[in-house]
C-alpha cells in the first residue's frame, strides 16, 4: 500500500496568463482538428541585416566574430563564417528597419501562392539579384521575411 506522504503532490496552478492560454491550448488541440497549409519543409539560409554604415558593420563583425565579406556594390556586402550565411544592406532606399531572415524555396511562384493563402502578404514583389530571385512578405504578426530561389 502506498503511503500518502510519499505520493506527489499536485502541480501547482500556473498563474501565468501564458501559461493558463496554452493549457487552454493544449486541451482545445486535443479536440479540434486544426487545418494547415502543408508546404515542403523549406529552411532560413540567409539573414540580411540593416546597416547604416557598410564599412563600420564590416569592421565590427570582422573583429568581434572573424567574418569574411564579399562585397556587392557600394551599398551591399555578403558574409560568411558565421554559421548561417548573410550580409549587410547600407542602401537607404532597400534596406529593411529589422533583420530579414531568408527562406529558400525550389518553386519561388509556388511558395508566393501559399503564404498568400496562408494569410500572409506581399510587401516587395519578386525581383532579380546576383544568385537568384527573391521577395519579401509578412506573416500575420507583421514580422517581415524574404524568399528567394536559386538561378
Amino acid at each position: 500500500m502506498l503511503n500518502p506522504s510519499l505520493a506527489r503532490p499536485e502541480p501547482p496552478v500556473s498563474t501565468c496568463t501564458a501559461n493558463q492560454f496554452a493549457a487552454v491550448r493544449t486541451e482545445e488541440s486535443a479536440t479540434h482538428a486544426f487545418v494547415r497549409t502543408t508546404m515542403p519543409k523549406l529552411k532560413i539560409v540567409y539573414l540580411e541585416l540593416p546597416a547604416n554604415e557598410l564599412a563600420v558593420s564590416r569592421n565590427f563583425y570582422a573583429k568581434l566574430f572573424g567574418w569574411t565579406f564579399q562585397d556587392y556594390g557600394p551599398t551591399y556586402a555578403a558574409f560568411s563564417d558565421s554559421g548561417t550565411d548573410g550580409g549587410f544592406n547600407a542602401d537607404p532606399a532597400e534596406r529593411t528597419q529589422h533583420p530579414l531572415p531568408v527562406i529558400e524555396s525550389e518553386d519561388l511562384e509556388e511558395t508566393e501562392q501559399s503564404i498568400l493563402k496562408a494569410g500572409g502578404k506581399i510587401t516587395l514583389p519578386t525581383f532579380s539579384f546576383p544568385g537568384g530571385r527573391r521577395f519579401h512578405f509578412t506573416d500575420p504578426a507583421g514580422n517581415e521575411l524574404a524568399v528567394m530561389q536559386r538561378e
